[in-house]
């Protein structure tokens, strides 16, 4: 297990002279972020990044996320070329020594909340979904936590406009065209591509969500065999469909899972959670025993803490803060290695 730490690059509030700080973190899960979705990524910003984070002494083996245009979701003809481009920059970062790539295939939306800084009893804040709030919003015009300024109102119609009728079988058909058109790429450099979850696990705004649970990864293994074609194992996205059994899937799912987002959240009503500290005493979720069957599992890849609140009066980016999530990078760390001994010593 690698333990990493996601960090927004040189914009980022928190350096990496910090990131190195915490115990047991071996690299950081980054990205370039101002590159039109669905252009090819310059080599040389690819190796900048490299070497900023080289030079604090972490790695730079996974990037979170190289993002899917929305032609290739929806499947138009021009996908052939942005798939081409995505294809190019699983090479480019091949030759920066990235092992990883997650990303996700939700449409319009990569995950929603309702609010970003839901107040604790303790004092901290986090973020929260609220069901019955959001699905009374009207799609066409949305006020979001965190989406407000992602699109016009113009631009945000006309997106969902172009959902319209959209199943799910046609959605997942087109994530397959997709990853067959990549696989060759992945083959060629030895990057494994680790799908995310959909935030929160369940269709929103008419809009088909077909990562959600177990169903979902069996159909995908099935349909692109390749080794290559992972996940991304998020335990809070998952978690929070109730009929998802965290501990077993990630025993069932050890073994294709590259990239792991442990996260807690509070489970309540039939849709709503909201994100809390990473012990497993904090939340709805059983950390310990997530960890165990990974660990138990086989599982070798890349976890990070995900999620944190804002704590001791930092004012962070929502859920990216640097004090929470390094206490959880710590904890779960510490359980990585308690139950590594201990399964040593039988």
């Amino acid at each position: 297990m690698k333990m990493t730490f996601r960090w927004y690059g040189e914009g980022d509030s928190i350096p990496l002279s910090y990131i190195r700080q915490i115990p047991g973190m071996s690299g950081v899960v980054t990205a370039v972020y101002d590159i039109p979705v669905g252009e090819v990524w310059p080599l040389e910003r690819i190796m900048k990044l490299k070497e900023l984070c080289e030079a604090e002494g972490l790695q730079m083996e996974v990037i979170e996320s190289v993002p899917v245009h929305e032609d290739i979701k929806l499947g138009r003809p021009t996908r052939d070329r942005y798939i081409e481009n995505y294809a190019q920059n699983i090479r480019n970062l091949g030759k920066a020594g990235v092992r990883c790539i997650c990303y996700n295939f939700m449409p319009v939306f990569d995950w929603l909340r309702t609010n970003l800084k839901t107040l604790a009893p303790d004092g901290s804040n986090s973020l929260s979904y609220d069901h019955s709030q959001l699905t009374a919003m009207d799609p066409h015009d949305l006020h979001l936590p965190g989406w407000d300024e992602s699109y016009t109102p113009a631009e945000l119609g006309s997106l969902l406009d172009s959902y319209s009728g959209m199943t799910h079988d046609q959605l997942f058909d087109n994530l397959v065209y997709f990853l067959k058109g990549i696989m060759p790429a992945c083959d060629e450099t030895g990057i494994n591509m680790a799908i995310h979850p959909d935030d929160p696990p369940w269709d929103m705004f008419g809009l088909p969500r077909i990562i959600t649970g177990m169903d979902s990864y069996r159909k995908l293994f099935s349909a692109v065999p390749n080794k290559h074609n992972g996940i991304t194992l998020c335990t809070g996205s998952l978690g929070a469909g109730r009929n998802n059994d965290m501990v077993k899937m990630a025993s069932e799912l050890a073994d294709r899972s590259y990239f792991v987002h442990l996260r807690q959240i509070t489970l309540s009503g039939s849709h709503d959670f909201c994100e809390s500290g990473h012990l497993t005493s904090t939340g709805s979720l059983d950390m310990y025993g997530i960890v165990r069957a990974l660990v138990e599992a086989g599982f070798d890849g890349y976890v990070r803490p995900d999620h944190g609140r804002n704590i001791w009066g930092e004012d962070g980016k929502p859920g990216y803060g640097l004090y929470d999530r390094a206490l959880g990078a710590t904890y779960l760390y510490g359980l990585f290695e308690a139950i590594e001994k201990e399964m040593a010593r039988k």
